[in-house]
């Protein structure tokens, strides 16, 4: 999924546990219900979300099961980069979205969905979802503990890499979305990234 380049380095006033605990199911099941109106409307994302659709387009496999294993890689590169707490909690949010994108169908039935809407107002959850685990030094894992390992040991930018990562997705998802879709999504793809970068900077809370 579409994360920033760094988590904020470190907070004045350090959460709770339970701040913290109670931040990940909250900032997950937001960024879930993103996820279910993007597969109901056969729209796609960025990053590993993105390569998660693609599978789920592709092959049938659940969406969650797909998240959930595409994001095993990565987290030996979280740990040397951002350290056992990060790579904790961030496997706790992708279980649990894993668990709940299966389970959500099951408790909401959308009988229609314009696809444009479900495009930009999934982006837009899921953007906002995204600052919660920020905020409490947690992610969903996958391209960008990558994007953030090359830039620190190989110099190359997390930015311009996970972009390039999400243009390449992108235009994979063309082999088995619709083009209408496809633009939709990119929309939606805008609009999440720039709500992380509205609200997520370092210095952005410490005053």
């Amino acid at each position: 999924m579409n994360t920033p380049a760094s988590i904020e380095p470190k907070d004045l006033a350090p959460h709770s546990p339970v701040e913290d605990l109670f931040a990940l199911i909250l900032g997950t099941s937001v960024i879930v219900f993103g996820v279910v109106l993007l597969q109901q409307s056969h729209a796609i994302t960025g990053g590993t979300s993105g390569l998660a659709f693609l599978l789920h387009y592709l092959t049938g496999m659940r969406f969650g099961v797909a998240f959930f294993f595409l994001n095993l890689p990565f987290y030996y590169l979280g740990y040397k980069r951002m350290g056992a707490v990060f790579v904790v909690k961030t496997f706790s949010a992708v279980a649990l979205l894993s668990v709940l994108v299966e389970f959500y169908p099951h408790v909401i039935e959308i009988s229609q969905l314009n696809p444009l809407f479900a495009a930009l107002f999934g982006n837009i959850l899921m953007g906002l979802g995204f600052i919660v685990l920020f905020r409490h030094r947690a992610s969903l894992g996958g391209i960008n503990i990558l994007a953030l390992y090359l830039q620190a040991h190989h110099g190359l930018r997390a930015g311009k890499f996970q972009m390039g990562v999400d243009v390449l997705i992108v235009l994979a998802s063309l082999v088995v979305v619709p083009l209408s879709a496809v633009l939709a999504s990119v929309a939606g793809a805008i609009l999440l990234n720039l709500i992380i970068a509205m609200n997520h900077r370092p210095g952005r809370y410490l005053s």
